[in-house]
């Protein structure tokens, strides 16, 4: 596993999402979006995923995954690769649903605030409505790229 610096764990944390690329059958890439429940530095990410769905069967088949993040404000993104396993929600590890659901919290405040502040978005609260997660994906990284240009760095 490759340590992640702190630098990559704090952007990670403060972004709404990542996107979780795995690989199907045919070696075709598949991509969702995955909300971050934890990251260890050392070399660890958790996330939780709401559904029996694509991303599960594509688990199940081939573990390499990639987890990629980025800022467009910024300009700044990572694309972090490894292996992907899928883990039971058991009494042991439920205290990460705790971080699950102050995550959604989170959202929908952020949504409910700029709802009253007049910004258009989604006129509902979706994330009140998701269902509760299936599994967990834990990701041992062995790869950071950095995917801001070179010549900007």
């Amino acid at each position: 596993m490759k340590t992640i610096p702190s630098e990559i764990i704090n952007f990670l944390t403060n972004q709404g999402f990542v996107v979780l690329s795995t690989v199907d059958n045919q070696g075709f890439p598949h991509s969702s979006c995955k909300g971050i429940i934890k990251i260890e530095e050392k070399g660890k990410i958790f996330l939780l995923d709401l559904y029996h769905g694509k991303t599960y069967e594509n688990l199940k088949i081939n573990p390499y995954v990639s987890v990629t993040v980025v800022d467009e404000h910024k300009f700044k993104g990572y694309s972090l690769k490894g292996k992907g396993e899928i883990v039971k929600i058991t009494n042991a590890n439920k205290k990460l649903l705790k971080n699950w659901e102050d995550l959604i919290s989170r959202r929908l405040v952020r949504r409910l605030l700029k709802n009253i502040k007049g910004e258009k978005g989604h006129s509902a609260h979706p994330e009140a409505h998701l269902p509760s997660p299936k599994y967990l994906i834990e990701i041992k990284v062995e790869e950071i790229v950095d995917l801001k240009p070179a010549h900007i760095k």
